[in-house]
């Protein structure tokens, strides 16, 4: 998936560019990543509320066992039609859940992605660990129809 375009080219009065609206992820994706010997698993789903992060989560760690950190982000919009954006690296180092949001802005989608780590051994580094996050959201993203 491309990042999102603007709906005009800009012209030479340089006038700025309408980005297109957010693009609501309607059904969940999934994606695995092997990075030394440690295990990426990357879930992008929509998101109705808070509380719904709340049982994703659960789920999430239901499911995966293993995987001592669930790193997560979700972009929504409230009642109000106010963006609302929330992270959580769940004590891995790196800031994965920033990256996560990154993510999710870069492609300006509405939804919430959640990757889950089970530590293989080798210690990947805070740059190590970032890029490995974001290479399991792009994949997921890319999987998106």
């Amino acid at each position: 998936m491309d990042p999102p375009r603007c709906r005009q080219p800009r012209s030479a009065s340089r006038k700025p560019c309408a980005i297109l609206p957010f693009v609501r992820v309607v059904h969940p994706t999934e994606f695995s990543l092997t990075v030394e010997r440690s295990r990426f698993y990357a879930l992008l789903t929509p998101l109705a509320s808070a509380e719904t992060m709340e049982a994703l989560l659960k789920a999430r760690r239901r499911d995966y066992r293993k995987a001592v950190h669930h790193c997560w982000a979700y972009r929504r919009r409230d009642t109000a039609g106010a963006v609302v954006e929330v992270s959580k690296d769940d004590g891995e180092v790196g800031h994965p859940g920033r990256v996560l949001l990154e993510m999710l802005r870069k492609y300006d989608l509405e939804g919430a992605l959640v990757v889950s780590r089970i530590f293989g051994g080798v210690k990947l580094g805070v740059g190590g660990v970032s890029r490995a996050f974001r290479d399991a959201a792009q994949g997921a993203i890319n999987r998106l129809p």
